[in-house]
């Protein structure tokens, strides 16, 4: 079965970070993304070829600056229903190939923006990178420990969780409201709108004056004893998760402590206590053992483990969340669905190396001996 998204093309403009990992998803739902490299390849921290990111796609080189180059891209641009690009503002409108130009000749195209700070704004042609858009939205000040410096979490937050997950969704929604209006439209997804959508219960918790400035104090944020990591005797560590009653109950229970001889479970005056009686009870077995005692519980204790362990993890392995394609290991395609599954998983292919066949298959394309040409 070739995916939810079957039949549908996209063209993505070749560059790093959240871009790349947005075609990645398109392409894991079944479309035919064709990736669109410089004629020179710029600098990778993975070889291409063995960057996961890049996978289930074809790859072309294009020279965009030149007129032969530019024409064959907008020949492809015709018959696509998707483009990507992640360059600053300008960029693809001084190679002649913006929007402006492209929804000319395809009034059809769904035009994915993806950038930083926007399209617009003071701050629109400036450089940034996800620590950023986090400092600027205040989600980086909320993630840290009383008195210490707020420290980024991976780029999960801003390039993927504000930027990729944000491009998705509004090509969908474009590409869906495109169904009714026959009208293709531009998608302009800024990682720092998509961090603060984010963002939106804390701005309602500070609203409300239940969110202080002073990180590490909450219930979410490390301060509770009942949500917060504790370092196990083999010097790795686990995760609690019991905020409700029924699995705060079950955590302390577990840990060998009577429910009624501690404070009241929300009492943030006695998290510290609570926490450090906690720290000392964690710390007498290895991570492994205390997993395994809280494993059929609902107590909400997990193991921390590092990226060579979670292929390994009886639940990952049930679910097929890991994937090995060419003898390396990568995340499974997401989400799920009950009528189509994702194509196999193919691995990344050398830059430049499917111009021939995409050709082949986008711009002459037969229909019963036919060479399509609308």
């Amino acid at each position: 079965m070739s995916g939810v998204l079957g039949g549908v093309r996209v063209l993505e403009l070749g560059g790093i970070g959240p871009g790349p990992h947005a075609a990645m998803m398109l392409a894991d739902l079944g479309a035919d993304v064709v990736r669109v490299e410089p004629p020179t390849p710029g600098v990778h921290l993975i070889p291409p070829a063995d960057d996961a990111v890049l996978r289930n796609r074809r790859s072309i080189a294009v020279d965009l600056k030149s007129t032969p180059g530019r024409d064959m891209f907008l020949s492809l641009v015709d018959r696509a229903d998707v483009l990507l690009e992640g360059f600053r503002p300008g960029v693809v409108e001084r190679l002649g190939v913006g929007p402006a130009e492209c929804l000319a000749r395809n009034p059809r195209l769904v035009y994915g923006r993806m950038t930083g700070w926007g399209q617009s704004g003071p701050l629109a042609r400036r450089a940034g990178h996800d620590i950023n858009y986090l400092a600027l939205t205040g989600a980086l000040h909320a993630v840290g420990r009383p008195g210490a410096k707020p420290f980024p979490p991976l780029n999960l937050v801003g390039d993927l969780g504000g930027g990729s997950l944000f491009l998705v969704v509004g090509i969908l929604a474009a590409l869906f409201e495109r169904e009714r209006s026959g009208q293709g439209q531009i998608v302009d997804a800024a990682m720092v709108d998509g961090v603060s959508t984010l963002m939106a219960m804390y701005w309602s918790l500070t609203e409300h004056r239940l969110w202080s400035a002073e990180p590490g104090t909450h219930m979410t944020d490390g301060a509770a004893p009942f949500y917060n990591t504790y370092a196990c005797a083999d010097g790795r560590y686990v995760a609690v998760g019991a905020v409700e009653p029924p699995f705060y109950h079950a955590l302390v229970t577990g840990l060998g402590l009577d429910p009624a001889a501690l404070p009241p479970q929300l009492d943030p005056d006695s998290w510290p206590d609570t926490t450090r009686r906690f720290e000392e009870i964690f710390v007498t077995r290895t991570r492994d053992e205390w997993a395994a005692h809280f494993a059929d519980t609902d107590a909400c204790v997990t193991p921390v483990l590092a990226l060579n362990e979670v292929a390994d993890h009886p639940h990952i392995q049930a679910r097929g969340t890991v994937e090995t394609v060419d003898e390396r290991r990568q995340p499974a395609p997401a989400p799920r669905f009950s009528r189509h599954r994702p194509p196999p998983l193919r691995g990344p292919h050398v830059p430049g190396s499917d111009l021939a066949e995409v050709l082949r298959d986008w711009i002459e394309p037969e229909t019963n001996g036919q060479v399509r040409t609308e």
